[in-house]
C-alpha cells in the first residue's frame, strides 16, 4: 500500500533491529526528498516540478535524486512501509485467517498515515488518479509488490509462492486495494480510507455482494 514517516513504524513488531547509521542517513535523504516534491507540487503542480527544483530544496544533488529514485513518479509512489507492514504481518498469530492479518495490518497502516499525514496521504492518492505518468509507473510496479506478498502469503500457509492460486491472490490483494485508493480519490476523500480498503478486502474474500433489488 505503500501508504511515510523516516522514523521506525509503529507497524514493526516489538524491538525490531535498529537500522545502522548508513541505513538511517539513506532513509533520511530519501524522506527529504519527498517532503521536497511534495511541497513543491503542493505549490505548482506535479508537471510543472522538476527533478532539478526537487534537489535544491532538498539540499542534494539531482543525481543524488535519481540515485535514490530511478524516476519522478518513484518518489511518489514508494514510502517506507513495505518492510514494517511484512514484518506485522509476519508477526501476526499462526492461527489467525491470512485474510484477518492482512485486513488488521492494512487498517493499522491507513489509520497511522490518515493520523500522521493525512494531506501527503490525499495528495498520493491524487497524483495516483489525476497524472497519468504516476499511474502508469504504479501499474508498472505491481508485479514486483505481488511477488514479495506471494512470498509472505507463503510463508504463512506454507503454499507455494509460485503457485498459480498464490499468484492470483496476492495481485488481487494488491489491485483490489489500488482500487480501493483511486475510488477513494475520485470521491474526494470523503469516505472512510480504512473502511474502503476493509470493503476491497471483502470482495476479494467473499466475492460480490447481491445486486440491491
Amino acid at each position: 500500500m505503500n501508504v511515510m514517516t523516516a522514523a521506525r513504524s509503529p507497524l514493526a513488531p516489538d524491538a525490531p533491529p535498529r537500522p545502522g547509521l548508513r541505513e538511517r542517513k539513506k532513509i533520511k535523504t530519501r524522506e527529504a526528498i519527498r517532503g521536497a516534491t511534495y511541497a513543491l507540487v503542493g505549490e505548482q503542480g506535479y508537471d510543472s516540478t522538476t527533478i532539478e527544483q526537487i534537489a535544491e530544496r532538498a539540499e542534494v544533488s539531482p543525481s543524488t535524486v535519481f540515485r535514490y529514485f530511478p524516476t519522478k513518479e518513484d518518489i511518489v509512489i514508494t514510502d517506507e512501509y513495505d518492510e514494517p507492514l511484512l514484518a506485522e504481518l509476519a508477526a501476526r498469530p499462526a492461527d489467525e485467517p491470512w485474510t484477518d492479518s492482512v485486513r488488521y495490518v492494512i487498517r493499522k497502516a491507513v489509520r497511522l498515515a490518515m493520523t500522521e499525514q493525512p494531506e501527503i496521504t490525499e495528495l498520493r492518492a491524487r497524483l495516483m488518479l489525476e497524472v497519468p505518468a504516476v499511474r502508469a509507473r504504479m501499474r508498472e510496479t505491481l508485479t514486483g509488490i505481488g511477488r514479495t506478498l506471494a512470498d509472505a502469503i507463503a510463508g504463512r500457509t506454507g503454499l507455494d509462492p509460485d503457485g498459480l492460486e498464490v499468484r492470483v491472490h496476492a495481485m488481487s490483494l494488491i489491485g483490489g486495494l489500488l482500487e480501493a485508493t483511486m475510488y477513494w480519490a475520485e470521491h474526494g476523500h470523503r469516505e472512510d480510507y480504512a473502511d474502503l480498503a476493509d470493503r476491497a478486502i471483502d470482495v476479494i474474500e467473499h466475492g460480490l455482494p447481491a445486486a440491491k433489488s
